[in-house]
């Protein structure tokens, strides 16, 4: 079966130019959303524990 083309060749480029926009669009959401998660997670307190871990691990290190 032969495909027909379209009349408005612009059309296609419209339709591409569009997609582009909503895939540029969608990337920028993540990305805005992935920034608020990173943020908020550097700014979690460090856990007691794994501050005890690290004191130990300088101590070690100062040791020997």
């Amino acid at each position: 079966m032969i495909e027909q083309q379209s009349q408005h060749p612009s059309s296609g480029s419209e339709a591409n130019a569009a997609a582009l926009d909503e895939a540029r669009l969608r990337q920028q959401a993540i990305g805005v959303r992935l920034r608020q998660m990173f943020d908020e997670v550097v700014n979690e307190p460090v856990p007691d524990d794994f501050l005890e871990i690290l004191r130990r691990a300088d101590k070690s290190a100062e040791q020997g």
